[in-house]
């Protein structure tokens, strides 16, 4: 890099931040011109950079990263406007060549917060792919609540408001271990395994906890349990957990918790517009 860029693995995202805060804009742009995929992926870096070292990907794309299944994070609605941000954190089989479903999802979530709310798509983990083992295990959840925590610490680094997570299905299990290392303000989970943690004292978060989990979703037919690190521990929606558990009799499926006329649609919107507390 030249002795200039951060180092994007040992750079926390705060000194990325600094970094950039340090240049001229002439010479932020000729960062990016020589290093687009390290700048459009680097965390901390301001949204504007992002959105240009990326712009082969597409507009509004904060992350991207084409390598194998590949990673990709768009943006829906104005960060630079918002005054609240939400994160859509998917579950299995979802990549850069499915991502256009999270971005539904994200497009109708927005729409329900209303305009002065952002939605990030966020496929920035290597989710499972197919039904087996690491649908059961934890190795691809820890990975991506790394991945997950420095990206909202780089939200917080370019000074962005606290986010509200979105946790669908084994997303949730990337939550709940990544949700003491957050500034999440909410933490929402839907059709969830369990999320690795006994109660949501052991979440260790400030963080409001909001579940949902439709009758008609095939998650209801999991056993909620952990044993020798297969499962995930005690469903959310449980009265034991500790969870604020939204309205979900209406959703069809597993897929359609963002489904446009669902009650949980409408207070996810209302969550992530602040309106629900």
């Amino acid at each position: 890099f030249g002795g200039r860029l951060p180092d994007p693995v040992t750079a926390s995202p705060a000194e990325v931040a600094a970094f950039f805060a340090g240049l001229g804009g002439a010479e932020r742009h000729r960062l990016v011109a020589a290093h687009p995929g390290v700048v459009g992926n680097l965390d901390g870096a301001p949204v504007a950079l992002r959105y240009e070292a990326n712009a082969a990907a597409g507009p509004h794309v904060l992350a991207y990263d084409p390598r194998g299944r590949g990673l990709i994070a768009r943006v829906v609605g104005d960060l630079d406007t918002a005054t609240h941000v939400a994160v859509l954190v998917p579950g299995s089989d979802i990549d850069l060549g499915s991502s256009d479903r999270l971005t539904r999802w994200a497009t109708d979530l927005q729409e329900a917060a209303g305009d002065d709310t952002a939605v990030i798509a966020w496929a920035g983990y290597t989710t499972p792919d197919g039904i087996g083992v690491d649908l059961a295990t934890g190795r691809l959840a820890r990975a991506g609540a790394a991945r997950l925590t420095r990206f909202t610490q780089g939200l917080d680094a370019a000074g962005l408001p606290d986010p509200a997570l979105f946790c669908h299905s084994y997303g949730s299990v990337v939550c709940g271990l990544a949700a003491s290392r957050t500034d999440a303000r909410d933490l929402v989970v839907m059709g969830s395994p369990g999320m690795r943690a006994a109660n949501v004292a052991a979440l260790r978060t400030t963080a409001h906890v909001w579940a949902a989990e439709s009758p008609h979703d095939w998650i209801t037919h999991v056993p909620h349990t952990e044993f020798l690190g297969l499962g995930h521990g005690p469903d959310p929606t449980s009265p034991g957990f500790g969870a604020r558990v939204l309205p979900a009799a209406d959703v069809p499926a597993h897929d359609a918790y963002f489904t446009p006329g669902t009650s949980t649609l409408t207070a996810f919107g209302a969550i992530a517009g602040g309106e629900l507390r």
